[in-house]
């Protein structure tokens, strides 16, 4: 069963490699990995999806919440959450096929990034099965190529956030207090 991981983690060289490595040491897979900055510079939000054992989903949070540099891990799969994905398509088709394609996209509320003699790019945003349901529809007209963003996730339940930066500590530190 996939599970979606929200993780607040210190912006620093290594953190997404205790992160990967804790998941692939254990056996389970990742199906989905963004990253990117927060507000303040030196924390990063991480959005995983990884297929695990239902019966093992509580013991992968408290596993990362004991990484050093992850600062908070949230189990987002039950709670109430918005996720999104974004795709881009170049969907090369025959210039019969063009008007239809436009019309669909813009049922998917797809928009044209580029638009060449050989067909468009597109950009669409959304829950993952619509965006598989759009690309099945657009390989229907002809030759399709997708890059795929990944899943972001963002809790909906209201509790305190954290805005304050982290207190510095060393590793040394952290590693102690971790083992205590």
């Amino acid at each position: 069963m996939q599970q979606i991981i929200s993780l607040l983690v210190e912006n620093k060289p290594g953190s997404l490699m205790r992160i990967v490595g804790l998941i692939s040491a254990r056996g389970w897979n990742i199906d989905s990995l963004t990253v990117a900055r927060t507000l303040d510079a030196s924390l990063s939000r991480m959005t995983l999806a990884v297929d695990v054992d239902p019966n093992l989903r509580s013991q992968v949070v408290k596993q990362m919440n004991k990484l050093i540099n992850v600062l908070q891990a949230t189990d987002l799969t039950d709670g109430p959450a918005v996720t999104r994905e974004m795709i881009l398509m170049r969907v090369r088709a025959p210039q019969e096929s063009r008007t239809a394609i436009l019309k669909e996209a813009e049922i998917f509320g797809a928009r044209v990034v580029d638009s060449s003699i050989e067909g468009f790019a597109l950009e669409a945003t959304g829950e993952t099965e619509k965006l598989e349901e759009f690309a099945g529809i657009m390989r229907s007209y002809g030759d399709i190529e997708i890059s795929r963003s990944g899943s972001v996730t963002l809790s909906l339940e209201a509790k305190k956030l954290r805005l304050s930066a982290p207190i510095a500590k060393s590793v040394q530190e952290k590693v102690e207090e971790k083992v205590r």
